[in-house]
């Protein structure tokens, strides 16, 4: 299989994260690449740098706007005084129709929905070389590699437009499935990942030529919190075409790949000819975030299921924190699906 990764990833290295109230390190550390990148090579992938597609695709998801808060935040903010080393919301907006400050505080506020996507030096860098992973992930499967995994982070499938969250920036799982739009493709986008993908539902909420299905913890009482009810189903154009699956707390084995199955059906009913799988691996029993009880073979199960769609198929790295079988996930998410 191939896969695809930038060296230039490594270098966001967030060092906050706020939960409760509490100042703790940041889950969504570097060292998840050497985990992430074992686990791929013993499913047998072969790595090699993505290309630079520029701006176009990435651009084709996200606001100019925002684009530009995030090349030259960090430098504006480390002009205040006092400022600390990375860019962190202290205010936000009550509406996103309210007000866009000049400020660097006030924008800060604007484009980051939570505490937990702190932006430092190297953050735009790794981010955009993250699309690009996924660009040239889409750009593979749309030649014929049939299925390839990209090793895309800093994550990204909480980044809305104009906003990021949740670890997250710029939002790879929809540049990937916009850039196999532009290429004839009437591409799904499935989303494993423990939490809501609530940016990449916002981007597509109100179209018709992607489909956005996500499977995940319930958000009444697990982060995102206000995205992914399942009354949540698109409007205008696109109603109908967002599929929320919300799960209890805990969920194992038997009761996801239950509720995976009509989440398959529904892509099938859309015709998509390409898949982009947004896949987060912190459905782990072992996890730190604990919001499912998915094992190791479970994985491998997830990833055949996926398979029996027999579609063209991109793996996009989205969630999975660090645990001693981090790489051991993905590795059967892999070979599940080559196996199936």
């Amino acid at each position: 299989m191939k896969a695809i990764f930038d060296e230039r990833q490594w270098h966001h290295d967030p060092k906050h994260f706020m939960a409760n109230g509490v100042i703790r390190p940041s889950p969504e550390q570097p060292a998840r690449i050497e985990k992430l990148t074992r686990g791929a090579e013993a499913a047998g992938c072969a790595f090699e740098a993505p290309g630079d597609a520029g701006m176009g695709p990435i651009a084709a998801v996200h606001t100019p706007e925002y684009l530009v808060f995030l090349q030259t935040i960090h430098t504006r903010w480390r002009r205040i005084d006092g400022a600390g080393d990375e860019v962190i919301p202290n205010i936000h907006p009550a509406d996103r129709t309210d007000s866009y400050p000049r400020s660097a505080v006030g924008q800060a506020g604007y484009h980051q929905a939570d505490t937990a996507c702190p932006i430092a030096e190297h953050t735009w860098a790794s981010a955009y070389w993250s699309a690009q992973t996924a660009v040239t992930g889409a750009d593979a499967v749309a030649g014929g590699a049939g299925v390839a995994y990209a090793l895309s982070r800093p994550p990204g499938h909480h980044a809305f437009a104009d906003l990021a969250g949740g670890f997250c920036f710029v939002n790879n799982s929809a540049v990937a499935a916009q850039r196999l739009r532009g290429r004839g493709y009437r591409p799904a986008i499935l989303d494993v990942d423990v939490h809501h993908g609530n940016g990449t539902q916002g981007i597509f909420y109100d179209r018709d030529d992607v489909l956005t299905v996500s499977l995940h913890a319930d958000p009444v009482r697990f982060y995102p919190f206000f995205w992914g009810h399942a009354q949540e189903r698109g409007k205008g154009r696109g109603r109908g075409c967002n599929l929320n699956v919300p799960l209890p707390r805990g969920t194992d084995d038997a009761a996801y790949l239950a509720a995976l199955d009509p989440a398959l059906d529904r892509i099938a009913a859309f015709g998509a000819d390409a898949l982009v799988v947004a896949l987060g691996l912190d459905a782990f029993e072992g996890d730190p975030f604990q919001g499912f009880a998915i094992t190791t073979p479970g994985f491998g199960r997830i990833g055949a299921a996926i398979a029996g769609l027999g579609l063209p198929t991109l793996f996009v790295q989205e969630g999975g924190y660090l645990c001693d079988e981090l790489g051991d996930n993905l590795a059967s998410v892999l070979t599940g699906f080559e196996g199936a």
